[in-house]
């Protein structure tokens, strides 16, 4: 199984050889292609969490699809977690895990905010 590289490290790799030992255009294109394949196959798989959350913040809040996108944007940004983290941590409070104390804090405040709001 081939090891997962990112971009930045595929363009390492490829500028840290010597001119007089470049590297294939080919494989410095497969190198590319794979750090890209790897990229995309992450957010494939993050995509459904997200939306999962985001289905949940449209049922607690409860607002249009947009506006829950808008508060998982808001609740990465407040708790300083990677947004992907903060879905998955909601994902899984529904199967009884508990939240990380600053996802917890900051949801209570955006539903507080929202409620005293009264905005859809």
């Amino acid at each position: 199984m081939q090891q997962a590289i990112t971009a930045p490290e595929a363009r390492r790799r490829l500028t840290a050889v010597p001119e007089a030992e470049a590297v294939d255009p080919l494989a410095a294109e497969v190198l590319e292609l794979r750090a890209l394949n790897e990229q995309l196959s992450r957010a494939m798989a993050s995509r459904a969490v997200i939306d999962q959350a985001r289905g949940m913040l449209m049922v607690l809040a409860p607002c249009s699809s947009d506006r829950a996108w808008g508060l998982l944007v808001e609740l990465s940004q407040r708790s300083n977690v990677k947004l992907r983290l903060v879905a998955a941590a909601l994902v899984a409070a529904a199967g009884d895990e508990p939240l990380p104390e600053p996802v917890r804090r900051e949801l209570r405040a955006v539903l507080r905010r929202l409620q005293s709001a009264g905005s859809p």
